[in-house]
């Protein structure tokens, strides 16, 4: 046997953003299509029956049918010490990050337990189809080690890098300005770039981060300009309040960033509900990525996402978990809650956009559109296939769709882990 295999069903893949409800142009949809898989990528798409014709007698062929093929969901912000304190009760930002998550971080210096989480958290994404995440691990080298290690068993493209904080939280979570930045700089050195890893400097946010430590982010970003910068920007007002304390020369909030040279094309600010115009202008001028959190914005309370006047301005965006604020892992529930964010500003989020988002945009929001996000020759080969009738009550409302846009928002709506039917990394299932 030589490896090839096809995955056959309905076939889904966006070639640019939807404009409208009915953009057919902006897909490729094949009703009854096929995906050849060679060594991990895709080597051809199309029509079951032209592509059946063209393959070797003794190739692998996997029927999907009825269900429907796309891309491996991406997202753009999640933290992975916080797979256990995800559904924790009854706070905002600042409180909730003293009471449950920095004590939960703390312990992630150990290696076993880091390695326990990890394994659990690479599953529970990939049972719920996401085949790539930019997370956040703790303050420890042994979290970024048991993430990556866990990814890399798996296969799995993944972004990540360990928590820079220096100040305002338990002494369990805190290096210092020297450390950060020799335990970054021994991590990037260690997982970026090898297999599918790709790492991400990450100050956690103003709050956590002396002058000194973003000073250290800077030379990071400088020295290793093919890595992600993340961080977190304008989530919560009385995040915002304090931020501007500890740095009162800055113009705003994200002044404090741009300062020390941390915008630019391959950086993430989670959240950036509360923007300023100039905040805006400076991310528009600089490629900087706004990643749009619906779950946990709501859970914690911390206000609507602007899209439409984001985008308006230039703005990239990307859409994301945030587990363990966010309350799910899955990129179904997280459409269905930004649709609801959306609705309540009077700005509209189509289910062919909505797909798009998770898929292709969120590549294109990562660099990373010429290796995952679509189903083109040469992407690797990161696929869901989702089941738009997994319940009996998305099976009793699909008997009225007549349309793709009607099931796939059957999908956001309604759908959740249950609809994700087979998850392939690189070609191989994972369920």
């Amino acid at each position: 046997m030589h490896g090839k295999k096809i995955l056959r069903g309905r076939v889904l893949s966006f070639n640019r953003e939807p404009t409208e409800i009915d953009d057919s142009g902006s897909f490729d949809y094949f009703e009854d299509g096929a995906i050849i898989i060679h060594q991990g990528l895709i080597t051809a798409i199309g029509n079951y029956q032209d592509i059946s014709t063209d393959a070797e007698d003794d190739i692998n062929i996997i029927d999907h049918r009825p269900h429907l093929l796309m891309p491996g969901f991406i997202d753009a912000h999640i933290h992975f010490p916080q797979a256990q304190v995800i559904a924790s009760w009854g706070a905002q930002l600042l409180d909730w990050l003293n009471t449950y998550t920095f004590p939960e971080e703390a312990k992630f210096s150990d290696p076993q337990h880091a390695t326990r989480i990890a394994s659990s958290f690479m599953d529970e994404l990939l049972r719920h189809g996401t085949t790539t995440a930019a997370a956040y691990c703790s303050v420890h080298s042994p979290s970024v080690d048991a993430y990556f290690g866990e990814a890399n068993a798996r296969n799995m493209r993944m972004i990540g890098g360990k928590v820079m904080m220096d100040r305002n939280a338990p002494q369990g979570v805190l290096d210092t300005p020297q450390s950060s930045y020799d335990d970054s700089k021994s991590l990037i050195r260690k997982w970026h770039g090898h297999a599918r890893s790709s790492y991400a400097i990450t100050p956690r946010f103003a709050i956590t981060s002396t002058p000194g430590q973003l000073e250290m982010a800077q030379a990071l970003v400088h020295e290793h300009p093919d890595c992600y910068m993340q961080t977190h920007l304008s989530e919560n007002h009385a995040e915002i309040e304090t931020t501007a304390e500890l740095y009162p020369d800055a113009r705003d909030y994200l002044d404090i960033y741009q300062t020390y040279d941390l915008l630019g094309a391959r950086s993430l600010f989670g959240h950036c509900i509360h923007l300023k115009p100039r905040e805006r202008a400076a991310m528009a001028e600089t490629g900087s990525v706004a990643v749009f959190c619906p779950t946990s914005n709501l859970f914690l309370g911390s206000g609507l996402y602007d899209e439409a006047g984001l985008k308006a301005e230039g703005v990239i965006t990307a859409i994301a978990t945030d587990v363990g604020g966010g309350t799910n892992y899955s990129m179904l529930r997280t459409l269905d809650e930004g649709y609801k964010v959306l609705q309540l500003q009077r700005q509209q989020m189509n289910p062919l956009k909505s797909f798009y988002w998770i898929t292709l945009g969120n590549a294109r929001a990562l660099s990373l559109e010429n290796k995952i996000g679509t189903l083109a020759a040469g992407s690797e080969a990161d696929i869901v296939v989702l089941d738009a009738s997994a319940t009996p009550a998305m099976a009793l409302r699909m008997q009225n769709v007549e349309s793709l846009s009607e099931e796939l928002f059957i999908l956001q709506t309604l759908g959740d882990d249950r609809s994700i039917a087979q998850t392939y990394v690189a070609g191989n299932p994972f369920k």
